[in-house]
Formats: C-alpha cells, sequence, structure tokens
C-alpha cells in the first residue's frame, strides 16, 4: 500500500477552489473536497490507475480527473506525492512539478 503525501501547493490549490465553491454553495465545497480526498485515498491500492499526464509524457507524473478538475501526483517508490489541483480549463503549470 502507496503513502498517500499532499504537497503545500496541493492543500493550497484545493482550499483555493474549495472557497470560490463556497462562496455559493458551501456544502458543495465540502462535498468537493470529500470527494477529492476519497478519489485520492484510492490511490494507495491504485496508484498506477490514473493516466500519465498528457501535457507532460512523464510515467511517474499521473492524473485523476473528477469532474472538471484534474488532480496531479507524483509516484516515488512506495509514495504518491499529490503535486497540484486544477480546473481542465486552465493550462498545466509545469513548473509544478519540479522534483
Amino acid at each position: 500500500m502507496a503513502k498517500i503525501i499532499w504537497t503545500d501547493q496541493a492543500l493550497d490549490d484545493l482550499n483555493s477552489i474549495c472557497e470560490f465553491i463556497a462562496r455559493d454553495a458551501l456544502r458543495y465545497a465540502q462535498v468537493f473536497a470529500d470527494r477529492v480526498f476519497k478519489s485520492v485515498e484510492r490511490l494507495e491500492d491504485f496508484p498506477k490507475s490514473g493516466r500519465v499526464v498528457p501535457e507532460l509524457g512523464i510515467v511517474t507524473i499521473r492524473e485523476i480527473i473528477l469532474g472538471n478538475y484534474r488532480i496531479a501526483y507524483r509516484l516515488k517508490n512506495d509514495e504518491i506525492e499529490v503535486i497540484t489541483v486544477f480546473h481542465s480549463a486552465r493550462l498545466l503549470d509545469t513548473s509544478k512539478f519540479q522534483p
């Protein structure tokens, strides 16, 4: 079973998204955050279940899609490092993927 590590960047991203959603619907913001955490928890048992991030093409950097959002993570031995969470309409900020 892989260990999940959330980067500060990923937590900041998630917090910003939830704050934005909460402006109109606090309950939906809470539901969204729960769905993100549950989706990431599934990676503990199936770390390679996400697709390779197409813009990067690096097999150790993958993502899961949750509605209109992308959750990008890096595989490191027995660890899953969640790198960023962002809306799929936005361009990928490749600077977030530096080792």
